[in-house]
C-alpha cells in the first residue's frame, strides 16, 4: 500500500469511529471510575473489593469482549517479610506471607500465618500442609470459588466453566470472568527493575510510577507452566491496576494502536487456528514500545507505529521468549510458545510481515476501513468529536450501570458514598453519573419501604406513603424521562388511579417528543434535538431526552398483575423484569381505566398496547423485551375480559426470544385462560 500518510490517517479515523473518539474513551473511563468509588463502601460492608479490569476498563467496547472482574477479601493481608507481621492486627485479619524464594520470576507462595482466626472458612478449605507450614492451594482456591459461583445465589450466572485463573461465565450474552484474588499494598521489591527502567527510559512519567507503586498489585490463583509436583501452590502475580494506570497514560494513536492489535489478533491471527496468543502479548508489546521510545506516535504515522509493534512481536516469537513488562525474568513462552508450536506461529507470522502493512485487508473490520481509500486515490475524509455521539456514548455508559440492592442499608451506604462524591471536584460525566445513580438507588429505597409496612399503625403507614411519594417525585426530576412511570407504578399499587393515568399521560406525552433517545433508535430527529437542548446542561438533557426500561426487581415486587412473573424469574436466576417504558405506559392505562370502571378508555388503551406490538419494528420495544410485552398484553386482556385474546397473546410470547425465562408463568396462565374458557362454555 503506498501513500502510507493518507492511509494512516484514512485507518486512524476509521478506528475512531470503530473503537472510540478520545472523548468517548475518556467518558467510559469516567464512568467505570465513579462506579467503582459508588459501589466501594458497600463491598467493604459485605467484606470484600470488586474492581473491573482488562479491555472494559481500559475503554474497549468489542461486542466479543468479555469482561474481566477481580474481588478480593478485605480481611486478609498480604505481607512480603515476617517482620510485617505486627502491622497488623492478628485477631482481626488474616496474614498471610508471600514467599518467592523457591518459585519462578513472577510467582510467589501464600503461607497462613493466622490458622485459628475465626471468620477463615473459606481459606480454610483451601489450605495444604507443606514444608512446616500452611499454604493457600491456588488449585482448590479457583475449584471452592467456582463452587461457590453455582450457588443459588449466582443462579444467573450460567455455563460456568474454569478458565486460567477465573471462573467463566454469562450473564445473559455478556461473558464475563470472575478471578478471586489477595491484594498486595506493598510490591516494590517486585518492581526494581520497572523502576530502573522507567528512570532510564523517562516513560512511563514519575508521577504514574509512584501510583503504580502505592496501588500495589495481586496475587491470582494460577501455578507456572513448568513441570513441578509444587504448582498448585503457585500464585501469579499480576498487575491489571498498574496496566490500567499505563493504558490512561497513551495518547490516542497509542491507544487505537493497541485496538488496532486487537482486532488483527481477533480477526487474522486466530481466525483459522486454536489461539496461541492473547490480546496480552499485544497489549504487552505496545508498552515495550512506548518505553524504548522509538516510534512518533502521530496518526499521520499511525501504519509505521503499527508495524514496529507488530516486527517487535515477531522479534519476541522468534526469540522463544517474551518478557513480562512488569517483571522481565519472567518468560510468559515458557512451556506455551515452544516447539512446533512456535514454528507455526513463526511461519504464520513470517507471512504476514512479507504481506507487509496490506496483511492488515485480512481483517473484514479492517478492509472495509481501508478499501474506500485504496480504490479512490482522491478519497479523503476529516474528522471531527460529534457531540451527538458523545452524548449517545455518556447514555450507553450510564444507562449501562447496574445497582443490586436488597437491603435498606445497601440504600444508606450508596446514598452516603453518593453524598460525598458529590462534594469532590469530578468531571461532567461523573456527576451526571452520581445523579442518575441517586435516581436509581431511590427507586430501590422507595419500594423496600413499601414493601415493609406490616406492624405498621395507620399513622406510620401514612407518614411512610408521604416520603415514599416525595422520594418518587424527586426520582421523576433527577431521572431520565421515563423514571416518572416509577411514581404512576406506586400511585396504582396504593389505589389512586386517576393520579396514575395522570402521570401515564404526561409520560406518554413527553416519550413522544422527536428528541427522546431510546436505544439510540432511529426516529431520532437530531436536528430537533440540538435545536431545543443545544445549550442545555448535561442534567436537563437527560431528563428530558434519555429513556430507558422499567425495572422491576425480583426481591421487590411494585405491581400486583406482575408478581407471579417475578416469582418465576427469581426461580431461573434472572433478577430483574425489563419492560419498555412504552408498555408500561399503555399496562397502567389499561388497568387503571379498567380499575375506574372507564370501558372504552380501557378498550382503547388495549387497542393502542396491541397495535404497538403488531407493528413495532424494534423502535419502541427492543426484540429481547418481546416476550414480556406480550405475556403484558395477554394479562392486561385476561384481566378485562378478553379471554380469547389474552391466549394469543400468551401463545405469542412463547414464540419469542426466552430473554426473561418466564415460560413457566406463561404456561400456567394459558391453562387459566383455558379453564375459564371451558367453565364459560
Amino acid at each position: 500500500m503506498d501513500h502510507i500518510p493518507r492511509l494512516s490517517e484514512v485507518l486512524y479515523i476509521g478506528l475512531c469511529r470503530e473503537i472510540g473518539t478520545p472523548t468517548e474513551v475518556a467518558i467510559r473511563r469516567d464512568v467505570l471510575d465513579i462506579e467503582e468509588r459508588i459501589k466501594s463502601p458497600l463491598y467493604m460492608h459485605i467484606g470484600f473489593i470488586l474492581m473491573d479490569s482488562g479491555s472494559y476498563r481500559e475503554g474497549f467496547r468489542f461486542t466479543s469482549s468479555d469482561r474481566d472482574r477481580m474481588l478480593w477479601l478485605c480481611n486478609c493481608k498480604l505481607i512480603t517479610d515476617i517482620c510485617h507481621f505486627r502491622i497488623y492486627n492478628s485477631s482481626k485479619h488474616q496474614i498471610i506471607l508471600m514467599e518467592d524464594s523457591e518459585t519462578p520470576p513472577g510467582f510467589v507462595r501464600l503461607r497462613l500465618l493466622t490458622p485459628n482466626y475465626a471468620q477463615s472458612s473459606f481459606i480454610n478449605s483451601c489450605l495444604v500442609a507443606f514444608n512446616g507450614g500452611l499454604y493457600i492451594s491456588s488449585s482448590l482456591t479457583r475449584n471452592t470459588f467456582f463452587n461457590l459461583l453455582t450457588g443459588n445465589r449466582f443462579s444467573s450466572y450460567k455455563n460456568k466453566t474454569i478458565h486460567g485463573p477465573c471462573t467463566n461465565g454469562f450473564f445473559k450474552s455478556v461473558e464475563v470472568d470472575h478471578a478471586l484474588c489477595f491484594a498486595i499494598i506493598c510490591c516494590n521489591k517486585f518492581l526494581r527493575n520497572l523502576v530502573e527502567r522507567c528512570q532510564r527510559h523517562a516513560w512511563p512519567p514519575v508521577p504514574v510510577l509512584e501510583k503504580i507503586l502505592r496501588n500495589g498489585c495481586h496475587c491470582v490463583p494460577i501455578g507456572s507452566k513448568l513441570d513441578s509436583p509444587y504448582n498448585e501452590l503457585e500464585w501469579r502475580l499480576s498487575f491489571s491496576l498498574a496496566e490500567q494506570q499505563l493504558v490512561c497514560t497513551m495518547n490516542h494513536t497509542q491507544f487505537l494502536c493497541y485496538g488496532l492489535l486487537k482486532i488483527f489478533l481477533k480477526e487474522v491471527m486466530n481466525n483459522r487456528q486454536e489461539p496461541i496468543l492473547c490480546s496480552y502479548y499485544m497489549k504487552t508489546t505496545v508498552f515495550w514500545i512506548m518505553q524504548l521510545g522509538h516510534v512518533n506516535w502521530h496518526p499521520i504515522n499511525f501504519l509505521d507505529c503499527f508495524w514496529k509493534c507488530f516486527k517487535y512481536l515477531i522479534h519476541f516469537v522468534y526469540r522463544g521468549e517474551f518478557s513480562n513488562f512488569f517483571i522481565p525474568e519472567n518468560n510468559m513462552f515458557l512451556n506455551k510458545v515452544v516447539g512446533d508450536t512456535r514454528e507455526s506461529l513463526l511461519q504464520q507470522l513470517y507471512q504476514y510481515y512479507r504481506m507487509g502493512v496490506s496483511c492488515l485487508l485480512l481483517s473484514p473490520t479492517l478492509r472495509s476501513i481501508l478499501e474506500p481509500a485504496l480504490c479512490n486515490l482522491s478519497f479523503a475524509v476529516s474528522f471531527t468529536e460529534n457531540i451527538t455521539d458523545i452524548n449517545l456514548c455518556g447514555m450507553q455508559e450510564i444507562l449501562g450501570l447496574s445497582f443490586r440492592i436488597e437491603e435498606l442499608c445497601h440504600c444508606y451506604l450508596y446514598l452516603t458514598s453518593i453524598d460525598k462524591l458529590s462534594r469532590l471536584s469530578i468531571l461532567p460525566y461523573q456527576l451526571l453519573t452520581l445523579q442518575y445513580c441517586t435516581a436509581e438507588t431511590l427507586v430501590k429505597l422507595a419500594f423496600i419501604m413499601a414493601n415493609s409496612t406490616s406492624g405498621y399503625t395507620h399513622k406510620n403507614i401514612y407518614i411512610l406513603d408521604r416520603m415514599i411519594c416525595n422520594m418518587l417525585k424527586l426520582v421523576a426530576k433527577l431521572g431520565p424521562a421515563s423514571y416518572s412511570l416509577y411514581l404512576a407504578l406506586y400511585y396504582y399499587r396504593t389505589g389512586r388511579y386517576d393520579k396514575t393515568l395522570l402521570i401515564t399521560f404526561l409520560t406518554k406525552r413527553r416519550l413522544s417528543q422527536d428528541f427522546v433517545i431510546y436505544y439510540s433508535k432511529p426516529a431520532v430527529d437530531w436536528h430537533s434535538y440540538n435545536e431545543a437542548l443545544g445549550n442545555l446542561s448535561l442534567s436537563r438533557r437527560m431528563t428530558m431526552t434519555w429513556v430507558c426500561n422499567v425495572r422491576i426487581s425480583d426481591n421487590n415486587p411494585c405491581i400486583e398483575e406482575l408478581i407471579f412473573e417475578q416469582s418465576v424469574i427469581q426461580q431461573n436466576g434472572f433478577p430483574i423484569l425489563e419492560i419498555s417504558p412504552f408498555v408500561m405506559v399503555e399496562m397502567l392505562s389499561v388497568l387503571s381505566h379498567y380499575r375506574l370502571g372507564n370501558r372504552s378508555q380501557c378498550l382503547q388503551s388495549r387497542t393502542d398496547l396491541q397495535t404497538l406490538l403488531l407493528y413495532d419494528d424494534g423502535t419502541y420495544v427492543p426484540l429481547k423485551f418481546i416476550d414480556i410485552s406480550w405475556q403484558i398484553l395477554g394479562i392486561c386482556q385476561h384481566i378485562i375480559g378478553d379471554l380469547h385474546g389474552a391466549l394469543q397473546s400468551y401463545q405469542e410470547s412463547l414464540k419469542q426470544e426466552a430473554y426473561h425465562g418466564i415460560q413457566e408463568a406463561t404456561y400456567i396462565r394459558i391453562e387459566w385462560v383455558k379453564e375459564q374458557l371451558d367453565r364459560n362454555t
